[in-house]
């Protein structure tokens, strides 16, 4: 076969793409005239995007799960959004209206003010604005180039251990209990009832070709926009927890949770998606980074909940339904998640007290508990009495604990 008969190699970067897309518009799309280039831009962009993650998972150079072949996206089917690069994008003067390109002025339902007087002061400037519809409303998102001021945390030399959970979304190494205000299971029962409400509607059919009614539309954008309002508040409780936490403390220790694997226990899965954990990491990275703190991530097989937050000793086996530690050795009994949260807290210590002096000792554990001994404590298992854990006092502070 020679080379003249095989199909020609495609390159599959945005500018090639862009390039075949303006010899064959007019012949394959007469109408693209008539709608924004930004909206072809936005698809061709997601394209480039998907193709070159699917070939880096394939060839090994991408972490993570394996990502499948882009596949083709309904406008029915999938969340309408586009995003303007280019063009006339401001934000008008009454601090109540956008202007974006052929749309025009629009106004906003809230108040931009926060971005006007940025804009007003000269240290932020638009990129790029993104339309989306979601929950039966549509919102604009700018990205932005900010100039952000250097700040510090209220107390620098604070550090706080994170322990995230469904029974208490976060339960800190000071002893703060953070409530899970669990907003799906709150809507249960308004969900249930919109979609049996949507389900006695006639709905599309592709197989005979029928469109949906008018009411299963009604039906289906109340039952979008529940779902919206459950994201809504979860996003804004974790929002205002990160944000506190990384004002407030000069160093944060979380752990590194195999969110994808806890998603596979059947009876946990919906309260472990309902709760963020991989959000609430998310959101500290980039927090602490603009508060001038420092966030620490615990090994994933560093057995926080097996140590013994007090003598250093770790457990072979700790099962779910313990809900309190009971250490055989020092007989401290103390709440799991607590006991946790204070070894997380005091990993972070033991790195700024063994800084430059070679590794640290009990640093994490390199793999998963074994049954035979112990593995990895947190500290040198020491003496101390019953009921003094002799790690994390009330203010945070980690690094005066003396070993004996």
């Amino acid at each position: 076969m020679s080379k003249e008969s095989l199909t020609p190699a495609v390159s599959w970067t945005l500018p090639a793409l862009r390039k075949a897309w303006n010899a064959a518009k007019a012949e394959v799309a007469p109408w693209w005239a008539e709608c924004s280039k930004e909206a072809f831009n936005t698809g061709l962009d997601a394209l480039a995007r998907g193709l070159k993650n699917w070939a880096d998972s394939r060839a090994g150079k991408r972490a993570g799960r394996p990502v499948r072949f882009p596949r083709f996206k309904s406008r029915r089917r999938s969340t309408p959004s586009v995003r303007f690069t280019t063009g006339t994008i401001r934000v008008e003067p009454d601090r109540k209206h956008v202007t974006l390109p052929r749309l025009g002025r629009l106004k906003l339902h809230e108040s931009a003010r926060k971005l006007a007087r940025r804009l007003e002061a000269g240290t932020a400037r638009i990129m790029s604005a993104t339309l989306r519809r979601d929950g039966g409303r549509w919102h604009v998102a700018f990205c932005v180039e900010v100039d952000r001021a250097d700040r510090q945390p209220t107390r620098p030399a604070s550090t706080v251990g994170v322990d995230v959970g469904i029974k208490h979304l976060a339960v800190l190494s000071t002893g703060e209990l953070v409530p899970n205000p669990r907003h799906l299971q709150q809507a249960e029962r308004r969900l249930r009832a919109l979609n049996r409400a949507l389900s006695r509607k006639a709905g599309p059919d592709r197989r005979v070709g029928r469109r949906p009614s008018r009411r299963w539309q009604q039906a289906s954008t109340r039952l979008a926009r529940a779902h919206a309002r459950i994201a809504n508040l979860r996003r804004d409780g974790l929002h205002k927890l990160t944000t506190r936490l990384a004002r407030q403390h000069g160093t944060i220790v979380v752990e590194d949770l195999n969110v994808t694997g806890m998603l596979a226990n059947r009876r946990l899965a919906r309260h472990i998606a309902d709760a963020g954990f991989a959000e609430i990491r998310r959101q500290l990275t980039y927090k602490t980074h603009w508060n001038g703190g420092r966030l620490t991530v615990a090994d994933r097989w560093y057995p926080s909940s097996k140590t013994c937050s007090a003598c250093g000793a770790a457990k072979t086996k700790l099962t779910l339904s313990e809900r309190e530690y009971a250490c055989e050795t020092c007989g401290l009994i103390l709440d799991r998640d607590l006991n946790a949260a204070r070894n997380l807290a005091a990993l972070a210590a033991a790195e700024i007290d063994t800084a430059g002096s070679g590794p640290v000792a009990g640093r994490g554990a390199d793999h998963k508990t074994r049954t035979r001994g112990r593995v990895a404590a947190k500290r040198q298992p020491g003496t101390v009495h019953a009921g003094q854990t002799g790690t994390v006092p009330p203010q945070g502070g980690t690094t005066d604990h003396v070993f004996t």
